[in-house]
């Protein structure tokens, strides 16, 4: 299975519009992935809530609809990363969310995973958006007709780890995570990253932002973990493609050489 982790880097001079054409047109460019993994909000701005609300869309909107273009383009599964989503919430009143969508080859929408835990302490994105409710784990098709289940999770999700240990619970050997994670806190994105790949034997895709927006340094360092915490690519500060290929049957032989997980008790 062939990862292509796109490690945009973008800053507040560059128009939304101007991004996404620039962006749809490197997923498209993808060919031969099997997986092609963006960052959290790329499009709308992972620190930029002031401008979430004017930015926010549909996922029928212009970022989704040229992502839905790009996979055709390039033949591969996209995770999209994020957007700020703009739906009708449950009392009729606009609801915004930090949606991530997975795209077949096709273009055809597969999965939709809403943030469950939002950063900001009762600022930014927990006071603006509103809470995901769902575990989502998707079965997605690769190109050698076999299927991956594969756990969704976004950014600040990183530090909860019991989100992942249902994700385990209910199949997942992979976990896409596409993140704006601060290069404050580098070292913390990378020991996390790994300790949820190791605690739950599972592979790790987990996609940074780079670059610098809304007054703030982004860690880039997007990286591939397998199922024993070694780090398979890690990348580097600045706008990067990393391209990993990894097997899918190593989360099974971890699990078998080394049953941790058959050992839980609570």
């Amino acid at each position: 299975m062939r990862l292509h982790l796109l490690q945009v880097a973008y800053g507040d001079d560059e128009p939304v519009a101007v991004r996404r054409d620039r962006v749809a047109a490197l997923v498209a460019a993808q060919q031969g992935a099997d997986l092609v993994v963006l960052p959290e909000l790329w499009a709308h701005g992972g620190f930029a809530s002031s401008t979430w609300s004017q930015r926010a869309e549909p996922l029928d909107g212009p970022t989704v609809r040229a992502l839905a273009d790009a996979a055709r383009a390039c033949g591969a599964l996209v995770h999209g990363g994020s957007v700020v989503e703009r739906a009708v919430g449950p009392d009729g009143a606009d609801q915004l969310s930090n949606t991530a969508v997975v795209l077949g080859p096709d273009g055809g929408l597969l999965a939709r995973y809403r943030k469950v835990h939002r950063f900001g302490h009762g600022r930014g994105e927990s006071e603006l958006l509103a809470a995901g409710e769902e575990v989502v784990v998707a079965d997605l098709p690769l190109r050698d007709g076999s299927r991956l289940a594969t756990g969704l999770a976004t950014c600040y999700d990183l530090r909860f780890p019991e989100l992942f240990r249902l994700l385990v619970d209910r199949g997942a050997r992979l976990v896409v995570l596409p993140a704006a994670w601060p290069a404050a806190r580098v070292e913390a994105w990378r020991l996390l990253v790994r300790a949820r790949a190791l605690e739950d034997q599972l592979l790790v895709a987990a996609c940074g932002t780079a670059g610098a927006h809304a007054r703030t340094p982004m860690a880039g360092a997007s990286a591939v973990v397998g199922p024993d915490g070694v780090v398979l690519a890690e990348a580097g500060e600045r706008e990067q493609v990393l391209v990993v290929d990894v097997d899918p049957g190593v989360v099974e032989h971890a699990r078998a050489a080394f049953p941790v997980l058959a050992d839980r008790r609570l």
